[in-house]
């Protein structure tokens, strides 16, 4: 479970971002600071993975408590939250290494499309020693930079692909098929197989052919490391 802080000077909002934070798999919501300085001290005593971070804040603006955790070096990472859509603002929260930025007011959707994608980097970044160019390329493409996010696959809908996911995520074992994936969502085993063999060529699912007792091949599929990222997209 991801640590994280929430750092928001009105305890109302901070409240929202908690809830849509408990929705998401995989974060663990670690403490509220309502100030800069009460979050310095809650991360110096304290190991955050996260820090969910507004700008604007009546005591202290939050780029400055976001350079001064850059120069004491904590180990942890940052999406901003914020109304401040201002050309500077954005820029020197980049520079100070946001993994996304927020900008208020926005939908869960962005939300929880925001912290899948830090989950994922997480768990590739934590399990892996080294990564190949496919792996980088997928933990840092954001997904505005997708030519794709806004345009599916010939042949696909944006309905029948997040059904399909769903049952994706919602499947027990590590692989599963075309024939399983058609049985829990009730659409045809063509049209599901369609689906899985164009998620496998948008490097989100790889596939494996098995041989059955009869001989017959069987595909199964499995989701790679960052494939969560990339179909984030297209949701």
């Amino acid at each position: 479970m991801i640590n994280v802080l929430i750092v928001e000077d009105d305890p109302m909002v901070a409240e929202m971002n908690r809830f849509y934070l408990e929705k998401v798999d995989g974060f663990r919501f670690g403490a509220w600071a309502p100030s800069p300085e009460e979050a310095l001290k809650l991360l110096d005593r304290e190991p955050f993975g996260l820090v969910l971070l507004d700008l604007y804040m009546k005591q202290e603006n939050g780029l400055e408590l976001l350079a001064e955790m850059r120069q004491r070096e904590w180990p942890v990472d940052v999406i901003v939250i914020s109304a401040a859509s201002d050309k500077g603002s954005i820029q020197r929260a980049l520079q100070n290494g946001v993994v996304d930025y927020l900008i208020k007011p926005f939908e869960f959707g962005r939300f929880r499309d925001a912290l899948v994608a830090y989950r994922e980097r997480h768990l590739l970044l934590r399990d892996r020693s080294s990564l190949d160019q496919a792996e980088l390329d997928a933990l840092t493409r954001r997904t505005a930079e997708t030519p794709s996010a806004a345009q599916l696959p010939k042949g696909f809908t944006r309905q029948t692909l997040r059904a399909i996911w769903q049952a994706i995520e919602a499947s027990t074992g590590e692989s599963f098929s075309s024939e399983e994936i058609s049985a829990s969502t009730g659409i045809s085993r063509v049209s599901v197989g369609k689906y899985l063999s164009g998620l496998a060529e948008m490097n989100v699912l790889e596939m494996d052919q098995t041989y059955g007792t009869i001989g017959r091949p069987v595909q199964r599929y499995r989701v790679v490391a960052g494939g969560r990222s990339l179909i984030a997209a297209y949701l």
